[in-house]
């Protein structure tokens, strides 16, 4: 393992960190070395469909947002209105203009179910539960498509993983699982990304580019089951990786425009609570990384967790998600990226219908929503209903694992789709009852 890492950072959480890029057996999504050679023989070989998958830690309040009950009582209605969208008989809360101005662009799954109260990215990120996801080695859907699809380019990964470090250890991204260290994301974390631009290394940090090709052949003693004539290619692969500066332009946002970057709004690179940033930064990489080439983006967005002054915290955070998403689609259309690359924005439950003495939601597992773009999905849709307080689905149910179906489908996998795993064993990617939702389905 070689890892190159930044300044220090203190979070808001007391824990000082550090960003980081790691190469090695733990690499960057299919950088591995073992897996350099057989990555680029997969190149070129399909259209880059890519996928943003935003993952709001802690669940957001279906009731506030998406999914407002104005005729309820106040104890379950609460204190937001509904507002018109530019699609007739479509509403969501009043915090969200700026998405309720693009309702033809979006879809709106109301009726999310087989969920578990279960604080976790797991469910939404692997389709499975967090203990069954460990036990059996059930990889984050990135790591399956970087396994299945390869990567676009050599120089650029297949997955690049932007979730932070969060206190609260459930949220943070599960892991490759089956499809192995390979196939794990590329780790950007923090806001410093001087770590990856070569020429602000110091003389003492880095004397050249070929100080790294020495260190790595360092690590050759221990890859003894690697041929000495596959090595020094996947070596020089690596290298090459890490040299080329088409994944840290990519990272870099200060390369756009000042008016795109307005569009985007900007967050905090803060942590909120035990969760993430709110930080609309992420949200204008993941759309430069998915044009550069990445097939898969994983953002960890906010914290929702509101036990308590569920209100007052949405009218601080509901704003920032509203410029945040509502540019980030906007973007993919504007640049002709809408058809191939599908974004997905979800938390790992609902909230409860009644608010509680603290002026919160409690976490509320029987129901949740979505919002889906792009991806060639048909769009201007709400699939599926809650009752009169939204407590449960009473129009078309959705399975959780059926989100992830629809994924994958636009990525032009089969979720049935049989990998092998570690020990070649064959593994379907999902059940055989997750289907693809078939409203979204163009």
């Amino acid at each position: 393992m070689l890892t190159l890492t930044g300044d220090a950072r203190r979070y808001c959480d007391g824990i000082s960190r550090r960003s980081f890029l790691r190469i090695g057996a733990l690499a960057m999504g299919g950088l591995s070395m073992p897996s350099l050679l057989q990555a680029e023989q997969q190149a070129g070989r399909r259209s880059h469909k890519a996928v943003i998958m935003v993952y709001l830690s802690g669940g957001l309040a279906h009731q506030d947002s998406f999914d407002l009950k104005p005729e309820a009582p106040r104890e379950i209605a609460g204190e937001f209105r509904p507002i018109a969208t530019r699609v007739p008989g479509i509403h969501v809360g009043e915090h969200l203009p700026r998405l309720a101005r693009m309702m033809d662009r979006l879809n709106i799954v109301r009726s999310i179910v087989g969920l578990r109260d279960e604080h976790s990215s797991y469910q939404t990120l692997t389709g499975y539960t967090m203990d069954l996801a460990r036990r059996e080695g059930k990889p984050n859907a990135c790591s399956v498509v970087t396994r299945v699809l390869g990567r676009t380019a050599a120089t650029v990964p297949a997955y690049v993983d932007l979730f932070p470090t969060m206190q609260h250890r459930p949220y943070n991204i599960p892991g490759p699982g089956f499809t192995g260290p390979a196939c794990a994301g590329a780790k950007v974390e923090g806001d410093n990304l001087s770590v990856m631009r070569l020429r602000d290394f110091t003389l003492g940090q880095f004397h050249d580019r070929r100080r790294l090709l020495r260190d790595m052949d360092s690590l050759r003693h221990s890859l003894d089951n690697l041929p000495i004539e596959r090595m020094d290619n996947s070596y020089r692969q690596a290298y090459e990786v890490l040299t080329s500066q088409r994944l840290v332009e990519a990272l870099d946002v200060e390369r756009e425009p000042r008016a795109v970057r307005d569009a985007y709004g900007h967050g905090s690179p803060r942590h909120q609570g035990d969760g993430a940033p709110l930080w609309n930064d992420q949200l204008l990489i993941a759309r430069r990384l998915v044009e550069t080439g990445v097939r898969c983006v994983t953002v960890a967005y906010g914290f929702w967790d509101t036990h308590g002054g569920n209100f007052n915290h949405l009218r601080s955070n509901l704003p920032v998600f509203d410029r945040g998403i509502a540019a980030l689609v906007d973007d993919l259309h504007v640049r002709g990226l809408d058809r191939d690359v599908s974004v997905v924005v979800w938390g790992e439950f609902g909230r409860t219908p009644r608010i509680n003495r603290d002026a919160g939601r409690d976490h509320w597992a029987p129901v949740n929503c979505a919002l889906l773009a792009g991806g060639g999905m048909r769009s201007g849709q709400v699939i599926g209903a809650t009752d009169k307080i939204g407590a449960f689905a009473n129009q078309r149910p959705v399975h959780y694992r059926d989100i992830l179906a629809t994924l994958y489908h636009n990525l032009g996998i089969d979720p049935h789709t049989v990998v092998r795993d570690l020990l070649d064993r064959p593994v379907h990617i999902l059940p055989d009852d997750a289907r693809p939702v078939r409203e979204l389905c163009g």
